[in-house]
């Protein structure tokens, strides 16, 4: 593998464990009382969110893989995704501690 798609890959999966690491708190956070689908939403998105950056790891590593100097080298549209994703998160979590 070559040095941007090692350091692709790492900054991608480093993204995505953190995401499964907040939906593991999030699930620990609501299991004190009974639980129901609105207190797993977020841990749920969450970890939706954490297979998506996944995803768009491999897809990256497979692009620089392949070629050294892709066409597109910013991934413009999949941190767009990422970031709605994260207020996704933070607006479902917010509302779900206020309910």
């Amino acid at each position: 593998m070559s040095e941007p798609a090692d350091r692709t890959s790492l900054a991608w999966t480093r993204t995505s464990f953190a995401f499964l690491g907040n939906g593991a708190l999030l699930t620990i956070r609501n299991l004190r009382g009974p639980v129901g689908l609105k207190e797993l939403l977020p841990a749920l998105l969450a970890g939706a969110v954490a297979l998506l950056t996944y995803l768009i790891a491999l897809r990256r590593q497979r692009v620089l893989q392949e070629h050294a100097t892709p066409e597109r080298v910013t991934p413009r549209r999949q941190v767009y995704v990422i970031g709605t994703a994260v207020v996704m998160l933070v607006v479902a979590t917010t509302v779900g501690q206020l309910i």
